[in-house]
């Protein structure tokens, strides 16, 4: 199985590629991760890849070979939709921070992004900064969008709060698992 996480730097891109990690590790398979952090503090792209199998060689996907791949921004999930298999699964955060090239008015932000994914590839998005608000922190959008790409990734709903609880930070384990439950539920 081959996952992608793609989002800007901040939104939990690699947290949430070792929460799925160590839930496939859970579960008896060999894993892989590969983690391209590029301009992260700086608002950049963050790029991990998670694989898992009877035996995985590498990390690295190759494009056209990710079975599931989550976003937590629109452009970004335009940005890397090449990587996705013809019948891979996109999870897309319905968010929008603009590039540096957008906030200098050198380009502008591209209109209609989920449109135009969902007639080429199977779109699943959701608002996760939205629902992580309405419950009470905003900082585990992350949480909730996993929530949904788990049911498209597989594993049992207690095998993915288990491994959430134990990565983490303990102060924050209830609120996570509050977020996971209402991106599962979606």
């Amino acid at each position: 199985m081959n996952i992608m996480v793609v989002g800007v730097g901040g939104q939990g891109t690699l947290l949430t590629s070792r929460i799925i990690g160590k839930t496939a590790l859970k579960a008896g398979y060999d894993v892989k991760l590969s983690e391209v952090h590029g301009m992260a503090q700086r608002g950049g792209s963050v790029v991990t890849f998670v694989r898992y199998g009877e035996k995985v060689y590498e990390p690295v996907v190759e494009e056209g070979c990710v079975d599931v791949l989550i976003s937590f921004e629109r452009l970004e999930a335009k940005r890397y939709a090449h990587f996705l298999k013809k019948d891979g699964v996109m999870i897309v955060n319905d968010c929008r921070i603009d590039p540096m090239t957008v906030v200098i008015g050198a380009k502008t932000y591209p209109e209609n992004i989920i449109e135009e994914l969902k007639n080429v590839h199977k779109v699943y998005s959701i608002d996760g900064g939205s629902i992580a608000k309405e419950i009470g922190n905003s900082k585990v959008l992350n949480s909730v969008v996993l929530g949904l790409a788990a049911k498209h990734i597989g594993f049992n709903e207690e095998d993915w709060l288990e491994v959430l609880k134990n990565t983490v930070p303990q102060k924050t384990i209830e609120i996570n698992t509050i977020a996971f439950k209402k991106g599962y539920e979606n």
